[in-house]
């Protein structure tokens, strides 16, 4: 039987898809995660401790742990600190995956400016906060190392800024922030595979909801894009030469970009998945001979293993998903009109993950969502529509509660 190592942080709602897919396509997928090897199994998964966790310098992995669970035919990874794992892993392991410089540099905002601007794309201009200067207004201030928006505040004035950098440092307790120019425009994210450093684009998702600030929390994705052929050309070349800036080589990417009339700027290309439950948006066909439907997990797990996965397509139609921000911090106590939204025309899911009586927390400080939507229309204006009505009809209870140090949160 073919074996995958799935390197993540834990067992979570991702790494039960990658499960479901491996058990389907009859893969022995072995789970290994970063908490430190001294704890016993604490979640039930039988995972391999791989003692990884911290910054990736620190990381020591237990390789002997490794190998005695294997062979291993190929590697993937949840999360963008358990890629970096899965990179380091790969290269000890002889596995193909992405170089672990290029998802260093891939995990740290700064490393990837650099990366970019210095391939000639078109990038957001930077500075650490207390270097070079004052700022130039409007800015964004972001943490190095986070996902999901956490810590990304747009700032004005030099108030603003102020007040920006102060929570970022409460937020994340490290001291170096980054600063770059606000780009405006609309934006988009981009689901790919990567071959011998070679693109193959799975989806281009329309981010509607204008992303202006003063925090940057996403709701809605649409596939496929509305946009013209010749926008969605431009995001795939961009997406390809940041790949090829960072130095990325076989794997999974998912990037970010802005679109304004001075073209498509470069965000980020995390050496990653899309993350948590918003993958089960992604519907294709096998193209291979096979009936019916496949998940991203299951092309992925595919690709791992070095079949020849270019002729998957999404599945007919147009899809979505809308992660369900929290609106305000508190203790959540149940949600009312389940049943309408479950109704609503277009609506195929709904996924309440926040758990009674846990601790919630909006953006910056939060990196959680309430739950996921997911839809599937004859057209993209469909899809909205569905996602947004279904929305509507939700009520979320949240009980108003001070701050807690060490709550617990939705996942």
């Amino acid at each position: 039987m073919r074996r995958v190592l799935l390197v993540a942080s834990k067992t979570g709602y991702q790494v039960r898809e990658f499960h479901g897919a491996a058990e389907q396509l009859g893969i022995d997928l072995v789970l290994a995660t970063d908490r430190c090897h001294v704890l016993d199994d604490p979640w039930g998964d039988h995972a391999i401790a791989l003692s990884g966790a911290g910054p990736p310098p620190a990381s020591e992995i237990d390789f002997e742990a490794l190998r005695a669970r294997g062979p291993f035919d190929g590697v993937l990874a949840v999360g963008d600190h358990p890629a970096f794992i899965a990179a380091r892993c790969a290269e000890r392991l002889g596995l193909r995956f992405h170089p672990s410089g290029a998802v260093n540099a891939a995990n740290d905002k700064r490393r990837t400016r650099e990366r970019f601007l210095g391939s000639g794309l078109n990038a957001p201009d930077f500075r650490i906060a207390g270097e070079n200067g004052a700022p130039q207004f409007p800015c964004v201030l972001k943490p190095l190392r986070s996902s999901a928006s956490r810590g990304v505040i747009r700032a004005n004035t030099p108030e603003e800024f102020a007040a920006a950098l102060a929570r970022i440092h409460k937020i994340t307790g490290d001291d170096t922030v980054l600063v770059e120019d606000f780009i405006p425009g609309r934006e988009f994210a981009l689901e790919g595979i990567v071959t011998a450093g070679k693109l193959e684009t799975l989806a281009i998702f329309d981010k509607p909801d204008p992303l202006e600030g003063p925090f940057f929390e996403e709701t809605i994705y649409v596939t496929p894009s509305r946009e013209p052929a010749s926008i969605q050309h431009a995001i795939q070349e961009a997406a390809q030469d940041a790949i090829t800036a960072l130095g990325l080589e076989f794997g999974p990417v998912h990037a970010e970009m802005r679109v304004n009339d001075r073209g498509v700027w470069m965000l980020e290309a995390a050496a990653r998945p899309i993350g948590g439950l918003c993958s089960r948006v992604l519907r294709f066909e096998h193209g291979m001979n096979s009936p019916g439907e496949m998940s991203l997990e299951a092309l992925l797990l595919r690709h791992a293993l070095g079949e020849d996965v270019a002729r998957a397509r999404l599945a007919p139609g147009a899809h979505g998903v809308m992660m369900i921000p929290i609106p305000a911090a508190g203790i959540y106590s149940g949600v009312e009109g389940l049943e309408q939204a479950r109704e609503t025309a277009g609506i195929e899911a709904v996924e309440i993950t926040a758990k009674e009586g846990h601790r919630l927390e909006p953006l910056p400080e939060g990196a959680t969502y309430l739950g996921f939507l997911f839809a599937r229309a004859p057209d993209a204006e469909g899809v909205e529509r569905a996602l947004r009505q279904a929305h509507a009809c939700l009520r979320f209870n949240i009980v108003p509660a001070l701050p807690v140090i060490g709550a617990k949160r939705g996942d």
